[in-house]
């Protein structure tokens, strides 16, 4: 049991109904989970409004109830504490029933647009390949140490964050890497957390159905490092146009990193090939595995963030060289026909014109590109016909399939990415709704040589249509299709 007084520390309290000098037994915010003696925090959430199950989480055995809004008929013996913001009162009360977990270790905090799983993951593998243990909160996986937890959202919720970082520290984790979503950041999900680091990758067009333009998008990212502290840096990507800007507020230590300005931590792509790349690291060579400017970026990031978090350079150099691609971001296997397979979780217009300008780059022209791409349904539509004109303009061959539908009609997602193809790239585009059909499509397409990208789920090992989850990997089903 916990006093509810501890809990509310740093609250932005209006009105209190009751009193706060009590004991209580767990934080809820889904009135379905409510046992005895809990508290019940209302969040306006938007799909549904917490303020409607007030009563019914009091049925289950609320005692306190933390909201914005009092309700209007008070029952006895209940305490009501009225916040300014529910989000932000939940997040701070989850630090601070779980002993501010973030305060005990390094937590490391990478936003941006593209690159937060590569590079949080990347930095998990590199630290703990140093021997540290070490903690990560990603959209793939968390972890502790080597214990594998299954992720739901790219910043989960703040009673899990807490849960999972009070795990770390019983367990002697001293870093951890976490991604942080501009959903996340704006649902003050990561209030009331102390971060050791910011990391920024990048900013482009994504999420505009839940921001609606980017500059609400690209302010929600600012003021993650507008709340860093004194004691923390921040390390932004200078060669994004939108980097500079994350720094101009914050009171965090300002550092940068580039492959085409002068930065803090630079460097220069030398060799480029499907096995992989030769940097120049802030005048250092080293050799690594990963391949393509974008990832070149990713790892001036990670080293750069390592050698701030007190490894030092030549070590750091030398565990770049041993990270392992991580799984669904340019996982490649060449079969046995001599077929190449990428998968990607390219699903923004501008990661997917990386990934394919990379392969462009790397192969000799004579072999096929042939782009498997699609775009998830009730989400950004404004996106869909940039991706249909990356794909058919930058590929040899382009068919355009679903990715996760959902309520949307497929061939409705598929005609808006039609919509942004230029005339003389229509011959070039084939629109095959059902995935798995499109990608046996492009496995019979493809001659000895040529390489086939699949681009959108990645990671992912399902695909959502309708209201059914059903069961689908990309690598998988490639896979079987080229060695059959």
């Amino acid at each position: 049991m916990k006093n509810l007084k501890d809990i509310l520390y740093k609250v932005v309290i209006e009105t209190v109904i009751g009193t706060t000098d009590l004991a209580i037994n767990a934080l809820q915010f889904d009135s379905r989970k409510i046992t005895k003696n809990d508290v019940f925090v209302a969040l306006k959430g938007v799909q549904a409004d917490g303020h409607l199950f007030i009563d019914k989480a009091i049925e289950n055995g609320a005692t306190v109830v933390v909201c914005e809004e009092k309700p209007t008929e008070l029952q006895k013996g209940i305490n009501y504490i009225i916040v300014a913001d529910s989000h932000s009162a939940l997040a701070i009360m989850a630090s601070n029933y779980y002993n501010n977990p973030s305060t005990k270790l390094d937590l490391v905090g990478v936003t941006g647009t593209n690159g937060k799983t590569t590079v949080s993951s990347l930095l998990y593998q590199l630290f703990t390949n140093a021997d540290y243990k070490v903690g990560l909160l990603s959209t793939v996986e968390i972890k502790i140490g080597l214990a594998v937890f299954k992720a739901t959202h790219t910043t989960p919720n703040p009673l899990m964050i807490n849960y999972y970082l009070n795990e770390m520290v019983a367990q002697g984790v001293q870093y951890c890497f976490m991604e942080v979503s501009s959903h996340g950041i704006d649902q003050k999900r990561i209030d009331g957390l102390t971060f050791k680091g910011g990391l920024f990758t990048n900013i482009t067009h994504d999420h505009l159905d839940y921001h609606k333009t980017f500059k609400t998008y690209l302010t929600v990212k600012k003021t993650f490092f507008d709340k860093l502290p004194r004691t923390a840096f921040a390390l932004v990507n200078a060669d994004d146009k939108n980097g500079l800007v994350m720094l101009q507020n914050t009171k965090a230590k300002k550092m940068t990193y580039a492959l085409k300005t002068l930065a803090d931590f630079k460097g220069r792509i030398l060799e480029n090939s499907f096995e992989g790349m030769l940097l120049d690291v802030n005048n250092k060579e080293v050799w690594t595995r990963l391949v393509g400017e974008f990832n070149a970026y990713n790892l001036l990031l990670v080293y750069g963030a390592a050698v701030t978090l007190g490894l030092e350079e030549l070590t750091c150099l030398r565990l770049l060289s041993e990270l392992k691609t991580v799984n669904g971001r340019f996982d490649y296997f060449t079969a046995a026909n001599g077929v190449t397979a990428i998968i990607d979780y390219a699903h923004t217009p501008d990661a997917l014109e990386n990934v394919i300008s990379t392969i462009n780059t790397i192969r000799t022209g004579n072999e096929a590109l042939i782009a498997v791409v699609g775009c998830g349904g009730d989400r950004d539509k404004n996106k869909r016909p940039k991706m249909g004109k990356i794909a058919a303009q930058l590929a040899t061959q382009s068919i355009f399939t679903s990715d996760n539908p959902r309520s949307e009609d497929p061939t409705t997602i598929i005609a808006d990415m039609e919509a942004g193809v230029l005339p003389q790239d229509m011959k070039k585009v084939l629109s095959i709704t059902d995935r798995k059909q499109a990608i046996k499509t492009a496995a019979r397409l493809a001659n000895k040589g040529d390489i086939i990208l699949i681009a959108g789920k990645g990671h992912e090992t399902y695909q959502i249509i309708k209201d059914k989850v059903l069961d689908f990997d990309d690598y998988k089903t490639i896979q079987e299709l080229l060695n059959n």
